[in-house]
């Protein structure tokens, strides 16, 4: 059975995913559309470049997250605090590139680089223009910056909405004026983006989305330093839009994965860690599927 796929963000949280595709195709479901942001977009175009979730664990087991990390000039030779301090004229702890390599490499095995080599409109991915102050969905408003979606890359796109604020760099997207936007993290503006098929109300199929927290009510902040002080802004402003979407539809479709205890820069999780949150999505998705009806 077909269906589409909404993927939060969530950083490393994003394995809890792989134990959720497995039950799923348990069950025969599989994806026409998916959208994503942050890690759920990374995940969402390994899915439709054909990857299983088998294919998937075996990537993810074999990966060292903190290679993926390349500390950018300002900040690789320095203590943590002249780091951050470096980040003032770097824009981020880390650039990204190596992100956006790994990615490119595993979609090119399965023969996918740009939007072109994808069914229309069967990928969304959303990140966020600070120039202009407005959310970006790619591929679909890269027009908008004289680009023709159907050429850019998908680990491009997928970099950009993986760009969480300070930790990785900006990504810079010229438009057809030659003017600088500056992208970040979808996140920002929108971390679950399910209005992105609700709104398209003409396709009949059914709609399920992943949500890397528990369900909205359940959590609260501690705040007792400025750096707490930034990490709950930062989630507020991921989950507060989302979460009055997902409230006005009763939180229906939604599989929320309790992981929220993780965080989203873990990056120095053990293998043991990643089975644990593939298994968390594996038992948050068979609980939910038992009553679904699609």
């Amino acid at each position: 059975m077909f269906i589409d796929g909404v993927f939060a963000g969530g950083g490393v949280k994003g394995f809890a995913f792989i134990g959720a595709l497995e039950e799923l195709e348990k069950r025969n479901y599989r994806f026409k559309r998916v959208a994503g942001t942050s890690a759920g977009a990374l995940v969402a175009s390994l899915i439709m470049a054909g990857y299983t979730s088998e294919e998937l664990r075996d990537l993810m087991e074999e990966l060292d997250p903190q290679t993926l990390l390349d500390p950018t000039p300002w900040t690789q030779h320095f203590p943590m605090l002249l780091k951050w301090l470096g980040v003032y004229w770097g824009l981020g702890l880390y650039k990204g590139n190596r992100l956006e390599e790994w990615l490119g490499e595993k979609l090119a095995a399965k023969g996918i680089r740009t939007f072109n080599d994808l069914p229309k409109k069967s990928l969304r991915i959303v990140a966020s223009d600070l120039t202009r102050g407005q959310l970006l969905v790619i591929p679909d408003d890269l027009h908008v910056y004289g680009i023709i979606p159907e050429t850019f890359p998908i680990a491009r796109a997928v970099r950009m909405s993986c760009s969480l604020p300070y930790f990785f760099q900006p990504v810079k997207l010229f438009d057809k004026n030659g003017e600088t936007a500056i992208i970040v993290d979808g996140g920002i503006l929108s971390n679950f983006p399910m209005w992105l098929f609700r709104r398209e109300e003409r396709v009949k199929r059914p709609l399920l989305g992943f949500q890397l927290n528990p369900e909205p009510n359940d959590t609260r902040n501690t705040i007792d330093n400025a750096l707490e002080l930034y990490s709950s802004v930062f989630e507020t402003m991921q989950k507060g839009h989302d979460a009055r979407y997902v409230e006005k539809h009763k939180q229906e479709n939604v599989v929320f994965i309790p992981v929220n205890r993780i965080k989203t820069t873990s990056f120095s999780l053990t293998k043991d860690d990643r089975k644990r949150l593939a298994q968390l999505g594996r038992d948050a998705t068979q609980n939910y599927l038992k009553n679904w009806t699609g």
